[in-house]
């Protein structure tokens, strides 16, 4: 089990590194942009966590919002600016920032409604974002690290994971998205212009970028 858990970290970092090429490619943030991370991550259990934060050679540029306490993240990142956020409405006026950044978030935010709400939200005050999340068709669930059991009804799948130890997978942790369901929230925020890519794992895709 620790065996597996090791190679599903690794191909995690393998990943964010491939993600943070397409960011560089697709977006070449100028060095006096200002950056807006929603959703970093207080504690650390890998190298992949707080991507942006551990590569940007321009830290004092990023704003990073969190729902927890950033007394961790301001140890490690002392440049970076941090806000409390609790969900809701982004503290900020429009188009303040030229770059939103948000890595694995939109599937935590809750229904398909705060789904909708963050994205009009990240529309609003960013000129352009870089959106990522996990594709719901993988074969493996990359929270949790089990195969198959997210493709279950939702009632079965809580069931499932509470068995084996992993409650905190269960109700409202996550709303997996397909590319269909993707590009529909898309479209009902109102955000019309975007590029999708796929980033895959052999012939799977493993997640989506959205740059808009």
């Amino acid at each position: 089990m620790k065996k597996l858990k090791q190679i599903a970290d690794e191909i995690s970092l393998y990943n964010r590194a491939r993600k943070w090429d397409k960011f560089l490619s697709l977006v070449r943030p100028e060095q006096n942009a200002r950056i807006l991370d929603v959703g970093f991550s207080e504690r650390e259990y890998g190298l992949a966590d707080n991507f942006l934060e551990k590569n940007y050679s321009y830290p004092e540029n990023i704003t990073a919002v969190g729902l927890e306490e950033a007394d961790e993240f301001k140890k490690r990142y002392p440049k970076v600016r941090t806000v409390r956020y609790r969900g809701g409405r982004l503290p900020f006026a429009d188009r303040s920032f030229d770059i939103g950044w948000s890595n694995a978030v939109i599937e935590h935010v809750g229904d398909r409604t705060k789904q909708l709400d963050f994205l009009r939200e990240l529309k609003r005050v960013a000129k352009r974002t870089f959106l990522t999340t996990p594709n719901r068709y993988f074969l493996v669930e990359v929270h949790t690290r089990l195969p198959l059991l997210h493709w279950l009804p939702k009632r079965v799948f809580d069931f499932i994971v509470k068995k084996l130890g992993k409650s905190w997978a269960a109700g409202l942790y996550m709303n997996l998205l397909s590319l269909r369901a993707l590009k529909k929230l898309l479209r009902e925020a109102g955000i019309t212009e975007y590029e999708i890519h796929k980033n895959k794992l052999a012939v799977f895709t493993l997640d989506f970028i959205v740059v808009f």
